[in-house]
């Protein structure tokens, strides 16, 4: 990475390929090989774009990670946080951070009242990463897109009530 900040970007459905390709590369090596996401598609990005957003991190013209959101179908007002991922390559910058602080800030001007999130069960180091952020173990819940024939994923949640 270059000595200048990376930039932040609102993705439109024309870098639905791009995220995508995001999504896959940053997951390989990472994610167990029967998360979904190494499978994502076009299709299924521009759905997301369509119904949601993401936010796509640039490293001057190089697209280094993205991130998406989803309003939950029963409650607008309550945003799902999927897919964060940064290149292999770029980690250890704190660029997830930026991602994460980003679409808090975002939701919050928005009127956003609630974001959620999975974390795999194999991955429990994200949990305190996460934390970090507010978002607390929310056991009541349960994630949507869980793949039956895997471990449930804990899900956590952060109020953004309190954010002025």
């Amino acid at each position: 990475m270059t000595s200048t900040e990376p930039t932040i970007r609102f993705a439109t459905t024309e870098d639905a390929e791009l995220i995508a390709e995001l999504t896959r590369k940053s997951w390989s090596g990472k994610v167990a090989p029967s998360s979904s996401g190494h499978r994502e598609g076009t299709e299924r990005v521009a759905n997301d774009l369509r119904e949601g957003g993401a936010l796509v991190i640039q490293d001057k013209d190089t697209a280094i990670g993205s991130l998406r959101w989803l309003p939950m179908p029963e409650d607008p007002t309550i945003w799902e946080i999927l897919r964060l991922g940064i290149l292999p390559q770029y980690r250890g910058k704190q660029l997830s951070k930026l991602l994460m602080t980003k679409i808090t800030q975002q939701a919050s001007n928005v009127g956003v009242q609630e974001l959620r999130l999975a974390v795999r069960s194999d991955q429990p180091r994200l949990l305190e990463f996460y934390a970090e952020f507010g978002f607390k173990i929310a056991p009541e819940l349960h994630y949507r897109y869980a793949n039956p024939l895997e471990p449930a994923p804990i899900v956590m949640r952060r109020s953004l009530q309190q954010i002025a």
